[in-house]
C-alpha cells in the first residue's frame, strides 16, 4: 500500500495508510488503546493519539523541569507538515 503525495492532507489518508505511515517512523501501537501509539528516539521518547480531528503528541519529560510537553496537529495539515513537526523532537 503506497501512500498518497506527502502534501496531501492527513484527513485525505484512509486510517490504514496512516497506520502504515507511522510504522514506517518506528512508532509502536498500543494493543489495548489501539489509537495509541509510542515513538522512541535515542534522545526523546514520544506517545501519539488518533483523536477524531487531530493527532495529538505528548513528549515525555522534554520540557526544562522534566514535564511533558504536548501539541496536537489537524489532519487538514499536510502529511510533509505533520512528520516534520513531530518528528523532528520536542
Amino acid at each position: 500500500m503506497s501512500l498518497p503525495s506527502a502534501d496531501t492532507p492527513l484527513y485525505n489518508h484512509p486510517l490504514p495508510q496512516i497506520e502504515q505511515w507511522l510504522r514506517s517512523h518506528c512508532c509502536q501501537q498500543d494493543r489495548e488503546q489501539l489509537h495509541c501509539w509510542r515513538l522512541q528516539q535515542p534522545s526523546w521518547e514520544a506517545e501519539l493519539w488518533l483523536d477524531v480531528d487531530q493527532l495529538t503528541v505528548r513528549y515525555l519529560q522534554a520540557g526544562e523541569a522534566g514535564q511533558d510537553i504536548q501539541r496536537s496537529f489537524k489532519y487538514s495539515l499536510s502529511r510533509q507538515d505533520v512528520e516534520q513537526a513531530v518528528f523532528s523532537g520536542p
